[in-house]
């Protein structure tokens, strides 16, 4: 144990003798709740896409006949209900709050969705963020649930410890770029998933080519790839590599993002139905 330990062990990754097991800080779901898995999409760094990537599973995963729901944990930057064209604010029952459903039935749960205005910066100390994180969870009446994706802010700090420590999460989708920081962006969410004992399903990589709309050649606008490597150095699985879409930045602006066309990732989509058979 640290001399400086206070012990806090919800607050502190720290793996020393004294810590309490991670399971003892795991919040209960809402009573009126039913979740099958629950997945985390994580980053290293900001700026990758990790709510693009997240919201395109939930498509994906709703496509394919299963009930998908999206929790919106970066509350400092929320960007879900955007996309998926929400506007308003939740409101509850004596059993919870509910959750805001989009036009193909994606719940969704975002901070943006408990403001005055979408507008409202969120400042918040660290704490009052985590808090929130868990109120989403174990407040909201998620119903009949296959997959709950919970969009993360990137880095390792309070939000993304408290999701990893207090959600039962039944793996993590690691998103990352082609740019030379790639080795350390997977470095850490993969570190920090090994620290919490929660299983790396695999990686996207966003932003991976630009394909010529005359000929088709793709084009890799931030240099060559190294995903290959790391994710052999890291024993990882790619699941998919999204490339530099038009569509998907008008889609999002537009609140159509359910209007993508094409079969985008596929490959964590079929991983994710491994799980829930």
């Amino acid at each position: 144990m640290s001399e400086t330990c206070n012990h806090d062990c919800g607050s502190c990754s720290a793996n020393c003798a004294s810590r309490q097991a991670p399971e003892s800080f795991l919040e209960k779901a809402n009573p009126k709740s039913s979740i099958r898995k629950i997945i985390g999409i994580v980053s290293g760094k900001g700026g990758v896409g990790k709510s693009l990537v997240t919201s395109l599973m939930a498509v994906a995963m709703q496509r394919r006949g299963y009930h998908s729901a999206v929790l919106d944990a970066d509350i400092t930057g929320p960007s879900i209900p955007k996309m998926f064209g929400i506007h308003g604010q939740a409101y509850g029952t004596d059993d919870g709050i509910l959750p805001a459903v989009s036009t193909t039935g994606i719940q969704l749960m975002s901070v943006n969705l408990m403001l005055d205005s979408e507008e409202t910066p969120v400042i918040w100390r660290g704490p009052i963020l985590a808090g929130v994180v868990k109120q989403f969870y174990s407040e909201v009446i998620w119903s009949d649930v296959d997959v709950l994706f919970v969009d993360m802010p990137p880095g390792t700090g309070d939000v993304p410890l408290t999701v990893f420590q207090s959600l039962p999460l039944d793996g993590i989708i690691v998103v990352t770029s082609p740019q030379e920081l790639v080795s350390m962006i997977v470095a850490k969410a993969v570190n920090m998933a090994g620290m919490m004992n929660i299983p790396v399903l695999g990686v996207v990589e966003n932003m991976s080519y630009l394909e010529c709309p005359d000929c088709g050649r793709k084009i890799e606008v931030f240099g060559h790839s190294r995903l290959d490597e790391v994710a052999a150095e890291k024993g990882l699985t790619i699941l998919d590599r999204l490339p530099i879409q038009p569509q998907f930045a008008a889609l999002s602006d537009a609140g159509k993002i359910e209007q993508t066309e094409g079969d985008w990732l596929q490959g964590a989509a079929v991983r994710i139905e491994e799980l829930l058979k």
